[in-house]
């Protein structure tokens, strides 16, 4: 992995206890959409334990834009108190970019991507990259979340199905109760037959996998229980996140 300093230049809270930060590019820095950095806080502001200044983000941002981009639940732990204090055009280090989870060659085959919560991220890069490749590839997303407060990303992703054809969102709040919002889509539990509903359509799809353990868990035997191959599933557990 290559080391970089980089400076933050926003940071915005994009759902309910959910922030993204921005940084800006280094010069040179090349990744694919899906993969991952490593955000090592120092100086000043970091955590006194060195095993709490560093923390694994998928980037959401595309390779084709000019910044890099993490998104992450601010929950109260050492790193995250700090990160959510660092300052406006204070310095960091990245490492990396690095991770395996990036979309199949063969652009005939579509991508079924399925997503809980913060899992999204990787997926984020993915979807904005093809977009504006305008990609000759079938893209489905699942993206399961308890309420439209808690979903990160999910006006930007409702547009880019509006505006890229090849792309289409089935988005599920599974709490609906606890919401203040109104919501007319998918309100189950991404299990079997919603998965299979989805992609009646979308024959020799590769699957991805992302989220809490659990739910990666879940879905993982729920496809192995529809029938689908395990070697055309690909997964990435979020653990802490």
């Amino acid at each position: 992995m290559a080391a970089h300093t980089v400076r933050l230049v926003a940071c915005n809270q994009i759902a309910e206890g959910t922030t993204a930060f921005h940084f800006a590019k280094p010069a040179g820095f090349e990744f694919r959409p899906g993969q991952a950095v490593d955000v090592v806080l120092e100086g000043e502001g970091a955590p006194p334990d060195a095993q709490d200044c560093r923390h694994t983000f998928s980037l959401v941002s595309a390779p084709y834009q000019d910044e890099l981009v993490v998104a992450t639940r601010m929950r109260n732990s050492p790193f995250k108190r700090a990160f959510g204090a660092w300052q406006i055009g204070s310095t960091l280090g990245v490492d990396g970019p690095f991770g395996s989870l990036t979309l199949h060659k063969n652009a005939a085959r579509p991508a079924v991507m399925i997503a809980g919560g913060i899992g999204i991220t990787p997926f984020m890069s993915m979807v904005r990259q093809a977009a504006k490749d305008r990609a000759e590839r079938d893209l489905l997303l699942i993206y399961s979340n308890r309420r439209p407060e808690d979903a990160a990303f999910l006006s930007e992703l409702q547009q880019l199905q509006k505006t890229y054809p090849r792309f289409r969102l089935v988005a599920a709040m599974t709490d609906m109760a606890h919401s203040a919002q109104t919501w007319t889509g998918e309100t189950r539990k991404i299990d079997g037959a919603l998965i299979r509903s989805a992609i009646k359509d979308l024959p020799a799809s590769i699957f991805y996998l992302a989220g809490p353990p659990a739910m990666v868990e879940a879905v993982r035997q729920a496809l192995a229980d529809a029938g689908m191959d395990e070697d055309d599933v690909r997964s990435e557990a979020f653990y802490g996140y």
